[in-house]
């Protein structure tokens, strides 16, 4: 357990990027309804992604996580969480036959409400309101009522994550997640690629495996390996009433545990010396999460671990870089060499969205595709580079058809992002480009693989 601590003891600290609430009466009392509501996951489920983060670290297996941007109540619907929890299991399906590797699979899931903002208020015509901060704090409406902090929106966020994570684990573990079927939706989707040639070729591959396995009596409909999966949550730790109050300590091993999601990460802009957010979770046994951007010196992070992870353990964390295409090389290397050379069991996951966000003419937000792959081809080469795993991808995306990023062998245009952006926040890949971009995470596994291999004849 770590010292002196308590899951109140961040409220000594800088909380940054936290919404003040005028009634502070009402928003005890909410806070003393969560503490008695069930948790959301269970301790044993965290512990479990920390041993399957542990051998990512070592470099045997590969971390899958995406999902919304922020999660919102006006969206909330089963085939909504369907369809993006069905591209993330094709997505890792491609990526476990690449590399010959595990996936761990982690959504950003039943809890990803909260949002940090570059400014605390936006000006629309010359009226000028509070920023929205996500669903659970405030709402996007732009009005003076809607953009009011109500405790009562961590009600319906617990009972929105308790919803979305019945699902999950129906979807997980009933028979929709049969390998067999996974499959069957990836050629689908290959009808409808410009890219179904290149792609129908690793696919193939794939179906032969399943038809070898099945001639040998191993069946995907009676196996339980192959009948369902192990799937996980997440979210920014950012609104910490909400994850204070679902933090509980395991009547097991007496430590405690957030509650709210198996994983929880602390944002690029939470992550100072002094921050509230890293003091509330280096005392959680959760896995963890961190951004690194191009302001995090690397004695700075080292100091982070040292206070998030003292004892070293591995899985504990998993380090998201976001640097944007042009910088993520140059950026992200010294961080790597310093964390190897202090020998610090890290997960090394790249964010290839934050860091490149453009204007697009018509004034939406967006993200172009090759902008992304280069900073995932970028990712890949440091650690080619420096003899470290790439362990991971995390993504904001959707298994919508919606049009928020541009590019893709899908062409979308700056003139399309108006079809079908729905995005309550920045912009997601959608269910083709998700897909997409695992293909070409397999070839960069693939062509990891091969130096590894090289090296070691």
């Amino acid at each position: 357990m770590a010292k002196n601590w308590n899951p109140k003891s961040w409220q000594t600290q800088e909380a940054k990027h936290m919404p003040v609430y005028p009634d502070g009466a009402k928003l005890a009392a909410v806070e003393q309804t969560l503490t008695s509501f069930p948790p959301l996951v269970f301790a044993g489920e965290a512990r479990a992604l920390t041993a399957d983060l542990a051998e990512v670290a070592a470099g045997r297996g590969f971390l899958l996580q995406g999902g919304d941007c922020a999660e919102s109540f006006a969206e909330f619907h089963p085939n909504n969480i369907r369809d993006t929890f069905r591209v993330l299991l094709q997505m890792a399906v491609v990526l476990t036959f690449a590399s010959k590797q595990p996936v761990v699979k982690v959504g950003r899931m039943a809890g990803q409400f909260a949002k940090p903002r570059s400014s605390p208020t936006e000006t629309v015509g010359g009226v000028e309101l509070p920023s929205y901060l996500g669903d659970n704090i405030n709402g996007i409406d732009f009005t003076p009522e809607s953009r009011i902090p109500d405790p009562d929106r961590m009600l319906k966020a617990y009972s929105q994550s308790a919803a979305t994570l019945n699902l999950l684990r129906a979807f997980a573990h009933g028979g929709y997640a049969n390998l067999r079927q996974v499959h069957q939706w990836t050629l689908e989707f290959m009808d409808r690629s410009p890219w179904a040639q290149k792609f129908a070729e690793v696919s193939a591959r794939i179906g032969e495996a399943l038809d070898f396995m099945q001639a040998c009596g191993i069946d995907p409909q009676t196996v339980p390996q192959l009948q369902g999966t192990s799937f996980y949550t997440s979210h920014e730790a950012l609104l910490l009433p909400y994850e204070e109050a679902l933090t509980r300590q395991d009547s097991l091993t007496g430590d405690w545990y957030d509650c709210s999601a198996h994983m929880l990460w602390i944002g690029d802009r939470t992550r100072f010396e002094g921050s509230a957010h890293v003091e509330f979770l280096r005392g959680v046994g959760n896995p963890l999460g961190m951004k690194c951007g191009p302001s995090l010196a690397p004695d700075a992070l080292l100091k982070l671990l040292d206070t998030l992870n003292p004892a070293r353990k591995p899985g504990r964390i998993t380090l998201i870089s976001r640097f944007g295409h042009d910088k993520v090389e140059a950026g992200l290397a010294p961080l790597v060499r310093a964390v190897a050379r202090e020998g610090h069991p890290v997960v090394w996951s790249c964010d290839p969205m934050h860091g490149n966000v453009i204007k697009a003419d018509n004034g939406y937000k967006t993200r172009p595709f090759d902008r992304i792959l280069t900073e995932v081809k970028g990712f890949f080469a440091v650690h080619r580079a420096e003899g470290t795993h790439a362990g991971g991808i995390h993504i904001e995306m959707t298994g919508r058809d919606v049009t928020e990023c541009t590019g893709g062998a899908i062409a979308l245009t700056q003139e399309g992002l108006a079809d079908r952006y729905h995005t309550h926040c920045d912009p997601r890949l959608n269910a083709a480009q998700s897909l997409e971009l695992a293909f070409l995470l397999a070839e960069e596994l693939n062509r990891e693989a091969s130096e590894r291999t090289r090296q070691a004849a």
